[in-house]
């Protein structure tokens, strides 16, 4: 997934056991060409290397060791799951912290071009650069955008002596029209991406400014007030018997690198105390606030959404880009679903507070939310309007690409990349008036809803 904020991290296993394969085990091993996501992965000698081709180039991407029956851990501590199917010629990886699979179908060997190596001159990383956008992203045609023709009028400028500096200068000029927050040029430690016009990109100076103001004005008067999660997530009691529970984020909830199994953990203390079984059979109404929210892990907002029905639902759908040729060909839908959780559960109605800095795992959040069963209210301003996980894309001069190859589609089949999810209530979000003013209206108004639904569930 997504954002520096956004990226996943994941569970490294114990164990160097190799598992012996036998008739009722498929064997992984081998060379697998992955549906979508133009990678090509080789699992030979306990070792998952990762492959990232383009029509002119292939490039050695993470790789994994294997660390269990059927998982391998990357160096960043994400474990990969790699399960053959009983066919022996197809399989499905996924990462821990993911929703979703990715199919692999088997090949008999590595592509040729991933057996020589990629010249790294300017031109060629420029070739990769452009390719990588023309195979895998899906919104050129939405955004009216013509990457043809950026080709056209940049690949003439570069030269043989063109520096890094300038490529980097060039490829940033080149994405910067498409105002999506999930493209990404890297160099080294430095980062150029665009935010869709009008909106803010949280980060911890944004976000520690608005969850002052909340505490001062918001929750003057509020009891019980607890933040966890090293402060991600924040808890409070209001006056009218209605509950204030923010997510400032789906990742980063425990020691830095610390394991998805140990931010779980952290997410379920977090939720058994604010969702206790006292408190959710007296809340009269619960706002949930992601206005400020950067991201993280789909499944840790999938798994909050466990906490607020009693009923299984769909939460979404997600699917790739499948054809290098032809941006409208897509994987088949993975549905992902959302199933009661163990323990108490909030069922009555909810005030999402949403705006322009709830970015990616906070907007697929918002759309699992959509289809609650039980009354959802969302309230404040449309979210970014990025949704997919990252494909970070190494380039021949180590340069990097991040972009977005995935769409999330509602129960209708609808997406929302680029406008991102509209609340139904609009309300301004921490604009320069409402600071200088000491107003919350989105805030206001969701207390306002709740009264009026009194605690009811329809």
């Amino acid at each position: 997934m997504r954002i520096v904020t956004a990226t996943a991290v994941a569970l490294a296993l114990a164990g160097q056991a190799t598992p012996a394969v036998t008739a009722q085990q498929p064997t992984t091993d081998g060379f697998w060409r992955m549906d979508g996501y133009g990678t090509v992965l080789s699992i030979q000698k306990g070792t998952l290397q990762e492959y990232q081709t383009t029509a002119v180039s292939c490039l050695k991407g993470d790789s994994a060791k294997r660390t269990g029956p059927g998982t391998y851990t990357r160096s960043d501590g994400t474990v990969l799951t790699v399960h053959a199917h009983e066919d022996r010629d197809h399989a499905s990886m996924r990462a821990d912290s993911d929703v979703g699979n990715r199919n692999l179908r088997r090949i008999p060997v590595l592509p040729d071009a991933c057996a020589r190596p990629t010249a790294r001159d300017p031109r060629t990383t420029f070739d990769v650069f452009w390719q990588s956008f023309e195979e895998n992203y899906p919104f050129f045609a939405a955004k009216g955008i013509d990457w043809h023709k950026v080709r056209d009028q940049y690949r003439p400028k570069v030269r043989a002596g063109t520096t890094r500096d300038e490529l980097y200068a060039m490829f940033s000029e080149m994405v910067k029209p498409l105002y999506d927050a999930h493209v990404v040029v890297q160099d080294r430690d430095r980062f150029f991406y665009q935010v869709r016009p009008g909106t803010v990109m949280p980060g911890e100076e944004l976000d520690t400014q608005v969850k002052n103001f909340i505490v001062e004005r918001d929750l003057k008067h509020a009891l019980n007030l607890q933040d966890f999660a090293n402060g991600r997530i924040t808890y409070a009691d209001l006056p009218d018997g209605q509950g204030y529970l923010r997510i400032s984020g789906f990742a980063g909830y425990g020691d830095k690198g610390a394991p998805f199994t140990a931010q779980l953990a952290e997410l379920d203390r977090a939720l058994d105390t604010a969702l206790s079984q006292e408190r959710t059979q007296r809340l009269k109404g619960l706002i949930i606030d992601v206005r400020i929210n950067g991201g993280g892990s789909d499944a840790l907002g999938i798994h909050v959404a466990e906490r607020l029905t009693d009923t299984p639902y769909l939460a979404y759908s997600k699917r790739a880009r499948n054809d290098p040729a032809d941006s409208t060909r897509h994987t088949r839908p993975q549905p992902a679903y959302v199933t009661p959780a163990q323990g108490p559960r909030y069922t009555g109605p909810v005030a999402l507070l949403t705006g322009g800095s709830t970015v990616s795992a906070g907007e697929t959040f918002t759309q699992a939310l959509m289809d609650r069963p039980g009354k959802t209210i969302r309230i404040g301003q449309p979210t970014q309007g990025v949704f997919s996980d990252y494909m970070v894309r190494k380039l021949p001069n180590g340069m990097s690409a991040w972009l977005p190859n995935e769409e999330f589609l509602t129960r209708s089949g609808r997406t929302f990349d680029g406008t991102g999810v509209p609340p139904h209530l609009t309300e301004p979000v921490f604009t320069k008036e409402e600071f200088d003013k000491k107003r919350d209206s989105a805030f206001d108004k969701a207390v306002n809803v709740l009264r009026t639904y009194g605690g009811t569930t329809s």
